[in-house]
C-alpha cells in the first residue's frame, strides 16, 4: 500500500488509529452485554466507555508496549488500561485475541466492501453514460485482433457494464459472507464468555454471528472475499487491455485523455501512451496474486493457529486500497475516452467488404447451394482482397458461379451494415432494461 495507488477514504480503515478505535468498541460493547447479564458490575461498564469513548489512542505507546510484551492485543489492552483505572480488570473478560483481531477484520471488510461496490456503481454509471452515447456507432467487431463482423461501440461498453453488475452483485455476496462476529473465547466455546455477549457485539458492531468458530472465524470467507478481489480486478483489466489494443497507432479508434502539459516519454515528444490503461493491468496483477494466499490461510494447525495474520495484514489494505484506486481509475479512464468514429468507419472499410463474408455464403446457400461450395466460392474471392487485388462486391459479381446464383442486386443487399446492427436495442434492453 503506497499513497501513488491509494485514494484517502479506504486507507483511512487500515489506519492503526480506526484499527485501535474498533478494538476498543468491540470490547466495549463486549463489557455492556456482561453487565447486562451481571458478569461485570454495571458501573464499570459506563466507566469503560466514558473514560476511554473519546479518547485518541497513543500509537507509538502501544508499539513501544508491545516491544516487551511480543502481543499487540495485550499492548493494546495495558494501554488501554492507563485511560480507565482499576475497572480496566472487567476488559476483554473470558474473550481471546483472536475474538478482537477476527472481528475487527471483518468491521475492516465490511466497510471496504461499501466503498468498493460504492466504486463500482460509478464505474456502471460512467459505461452506461457512454454506452449510450455511441450505441449506434458503428465499429468492427474483432476475433483472434483480426476484422470479424460490425458491431458497435455501444456494444463494447455495454457488454462491460453487464459485466461489472455481475461483479458488483459478487462484491455484495462477498461483503455479506465476511461481515461475522466472534467473540466466543479460546477454542470457541463460549466456556468463560455467554453467546450472548457475541449477539450484542455483531448486532452494534453491524455483523452477523458466526455460527461456529474455533476461535478463529474459518477462513474459507476470506479466501472467497479475496478471490472475489481478484475477479472483479480482471474484469478491470479486461476493459483496460481492449481501451490500449483500440488506442494503438494502427488502430486509433479510442485513447486515453491526454491533458494540456501532459508528457508520453522522456525521448520522444509526439508519443500519447495509454498510461492509465497499462498501470491497471500492473495493478490487476497485484490484486489477484492477493487471492492465493487468502486460500492457502483456509488450513489452520488444528483448526486454530495464526499463519493467516501476517497474511491478512498485508493483502487486507493492499487489496482493498489497490482494487479502490484501480475502479477510480478506470472510471476516470471511461469517462473522458476520446472515440473516434471516423476511425471506427475507416478500419471497418478497411477490408473492402470482406466483413460481409458470412452473409454472402449464408444467401448463397438459401439458393441451393451446398455450405462447403459455398464457403469455397466466398473464400475464393475473399483471398485475393486479403492481398489487396480488388474489391470483395466486385470479386463476387465477377464470379459467374456466384452469379449463377446471386444477382448483383442481391449481392449488393448483403452488403449493408444496418443488418448487423439490427439487434442492438434489444441487447440493450437486456443490459440495461426496458425504456
Amino acid at each position: 500500500m503506497i499513497p501513488r495507488y491509494s485514494r484517502p477514504e479506504m486507507v483511512a480503515i487500515w489506519e492503526p488509529q480506526t484499527r485501535f478505535r474498533i478494538w476498543f468498541e468491540i470490547e466495549a460493547h463486549a463489557a455492556d452485554a456482561m453487565a447486562e447479564l451481571g458478569v461485570i458490575p454495571k458501573a464499570s461498564a459506563r466507566a469503560i466507555w466514558e473514560k476511554a469513548g473519546n479518547v485518541t489512542f497513543d500509537v507509538a505507546r502501544i508499539d513501544e508496549i508491545e516491544r516487551v510484551t511480543k502481543h499487540d492485543v495485550i499492548a493494546f489492552l495495558t494501554h488501554l488500561a492507563e485511560f480507565i483505572g482499576e475497572d480496566a480488570r472487567f476488559v476483554h473478560q473470558g474473550m481471546t485475541s483472536s475474538d478482537v483481531l477476527d472481528t475487527t477484520l471483518a468491521v475492516q471488510l465490511a466497510r471496504a466492501s461499501d466503498i468498493l461496490i460504492a466504486d463500482v456503481e460509478a464505474l456502471l454509471a460512467a459505461l452506461k453514460k457512454r454506452a449510450f452515447e455511441h450505441k449506434m456507432t458503428p465499429t468492427i467487431g474483432r476475433s483472434h485482433g483480426i476484422h470479424a463482423e460490425p458491431v458497435t461501440f455501444g456494444l463494447k461498453l455495454a457488454q462491460a457494464y453487464a459485466e461489472f453488475s455481475r461483479c458488483r452483485a459478487r462484491l455484495a455476496a462477498a461483503r455479506k459472507e465476511i461481515a461475522t462476529c466472534a467473540i466466543s473465547g479460546a477454542v470457541g466455546t463460549f466456556a468463560n464468555v455467554d453467546p450472548r455477549v457475541e449477539a450484542h457485539v455483531a448486532q452494534k458492531m453491524g455483523l452477523e454471528v458466526e455460527p461456529v468458530s474455533t476461535q478463529v472465524i474459518p477462513r474459507d470467507r476470506h479466501a472467497m472475499f479475496f478471490a472475489t478481489l481478484g475477479v472483479v480486478a480482471s474484469s478491470v483489466e479486461r476493459l483496460a487491455i481492449e481501451i490500449r489494443h483500440l488506442q494503438r497507432t494502427e488502430v486509433y479508434e479510442a485513447e486515453e485523455f491526454f491533458s494540456e502539459g501532459q508528457k508520453g516519454s522522456s525521448a520522444m515528444p509526439h508519443k500519447r501512451n495509454p498510461v492509465l490503461t497499462e498501470n491497471l493491468t500492473g495493478l490487476a496483477r497485484l490484486v489477484r496474486g492477493m487471492a492465493l494466499p487468502a486460500m492457502e490461510n483456509v488450513a489452520l494447525w488444528h483448526e486454530r493457529d495464526i499463519s493467516h495474520s501476517s497474511v491478512e495484514r498485508m493483502i487486507g489494505p493492499d487489496a482493498t486500497v489497490t482494487l479502490d484506486f484501480a475502479l477510480a481509475r478506470l472510471t476516470g479512464v471511461i469517462d473522458r475516452l476520446v472515440v473516434y468514429p471516423e476511425n471506427m468507419q475507416k478500419n471497418l472499410d478497411r477490408l473492402g467488404g470482406l466483413v460481409h463474408s458470412q452473409r454472402v455464403m449464408l444467401a448463397l446457400t438459401q439458393k441451393g447451394v451446398s455450405r462447403e461450395d459455398a464457403y469455397r466460392l466466398v473464400q475464393r474471392n475473399a483471398m485475393p482482397v486479403w492481398r489487396g487485388e480488388g474489391d470483395f462486391l466486385t470479386l463476387l459479381k465477377a464470379d459467374p458461379e456466384v452469379k449463377a446464383a446471386l444477382s448483383d442486386a442481391e449481392l449488393e443487399e448483403k452488403f449493408d451494415l444496418a443488418y448487423h446492427l439490427k439487434h442492438v436495442e434489444t441487447i440493450f434492453a437486456r443490459v440495461f432494461g426496458a425504456g
